[in-house]
């Protein structure tokens, strides 16, 4: 008489299950650890250029750049635990540089950090290898 076998999964069928966990696990994360990061480095350029439309407002309104920012002004999805928007005029009411700086979790993204000048120049500063400026502006 043959017994029925026990219901229920064995050892390895179990371990072929976290296996496959695993290595979804390994691929999926990354991908969406570096997607996550992508949409900090767009609330951080959203906050530059609305930094520039004020800095701009200002000039128009009173015929030269401000030397500062206003304490106030707030940007996209208030991403202040990740990028830190300065403004570096140098000395002059004419000219100015808005920089967008990498904090917190952002510190290791390889777009670096970015900047915006009075031109609309758009730059990447501290940009890791084989990364390149119009790639981090564009996405």
């Amino acid at each position: 008489m043959r017994h029925p076998p026990p219901p229920g999964f064995t050892l390895i069928e179990l371990m072929i299950v976290v296996a496959v966990i695993v290595i979804l696990g390994t691929v999926a994360v990354p991908s969406y650890n570096e997607y996550i990061r992508g949409v900090h480095r767009a609330d951080a350029r959203a906050g530059l250029l609305q930094a520039q439309q004020w800095l701009e407002r200002a000039a128009t309104a009173n015929g030269v750049y401000p030397t500062k920012l206003p304490v106030d002004l707030t940007w996209a999805r208030d991403s202040s635990k990740r990028y830190t928007i300065s403004l570096d005029s140098g000395n002059t009411t004419e000219a100015y540089t808005l920089i967008a700086t990498r904090r917190g979790s952002q510190i290791g993204d390889r777009c670096g950090d970015f900047a915006l000048t009075h031109t609309g120049v758009r730059e990447t500063l501290n940009l890791a290898s084989g990364t390149s400026a119009a790639e981090c502006w564009s996405r």
